[in-house]
């Protein structure tokens, strides 16, 4: 058995923390500082780094956790990323046998181009660095904006209880945005009001479901109506899937 803590760095980063009474594998971990704090308190060790991608906000804390901790860094290696210690690519699996968990790793480029996800089919459970966001997704820095929509796509395609654990605690800005986008979906304002309850008691809002992102994540629903509607209303041309969530993806770096 395993629990996931979130171990909060920066002003809204998310270390994750996979552990169970012996070991800990840490996942995106920004900051050592508020990890080696964790662990002490937890009074376990760590036994591995899982990395999504290579901005410093994810990978700035991994040279100070293997001076005390000589464990693996599993990722996918860049000439920019230096700390990767086993490459993992598209289709191969990763198992943590302390937790018994198996990942399937999936390249997903449209943030960066090295980025990849950790996802576990049973119990259904996704780590996704900066891709997908609570009802938002990254911006595009590498490759083409088609690129981070067919990431999403596949993330969309993963069973609607799957857990998405992000890196960000991005959900209430990103709903302001998906309630301009769609003003009548109940299922946004329903989450807008449940997120704002979660904050006020300082609570993540993350994990979440996919299936709560297909009814609420405007980069998911760039083809229904009312959005197209609203970029129409913008002044974006939108004659294609691809289109639309290019528009979108814009409208929401100018937002």
């Amino acid at each position: 058995m395993y629990d996931i803590t979130a171990i909060p760095a920066f002003e809204d980063n998310y270390i994750w923390a996979i552990h169970n009474d012996r070991h800990t594998v840490v996942v995106d971990p920004g900051d050592a500082a508020p990890v080696l704090a964790w662990l002490a308190v937890q009074g376990i060790s760590l036994s591995g780094i899982l990395c999504t991608h290579r901005h410093h906000d994810h990978v700035g804390g991994i040279e100070k956790l293997r001076a005390v901790y000589n464990v693996p860094v599993y990722g996918r290696q860049h000439e920019k990323n230096p700390y990767i210690s086993h490459d993992l690519k598209e289709g191969e699996k990763l198992r943590l046998t302390e937790f018994k968990l198996t990942f399937d790793i999936m390249e997903v480029p449209g943030h960066l181009d090295d980025h990849i996800a950790f996802h576990a089919p049973e119990p259904g459970i996704l780590f996704c660095g900066d891709v997908l966001f609570g009802a938002g997704c990254g911006r595009n820095f590498e490759g083409a904006v088609a690129q981070l929509h067919h990431s999403l796509q596949r993330f969309a395609n993963l069973p609607g209880t799957t857990l998405v654990y992000c890196a960000h605690e991005y959900t209430a800005s990103n709903l302001r945005f998906a309630k301009v986008c769609e003003p009548d979906n109940s299922d946004v304002a329903k989450r807008i009001e449940t997120t704002a309850g979660l904050r006020a008691d300082n609570l993540p809002t993350v994990p979440f479901t996919i299936a709560e992102e297909l009814a609420t994540n405007p980069f998911l629903r760039c083809t229904k109506p009312a959005i197209l509607h609203s970029l129409k209303q913008k002044g974006y041309q939108v004659d294609s899937e691809d289109a639309a969530f290019a528009a979108l993806r814009e409208w929401r770096d100018k937002f």
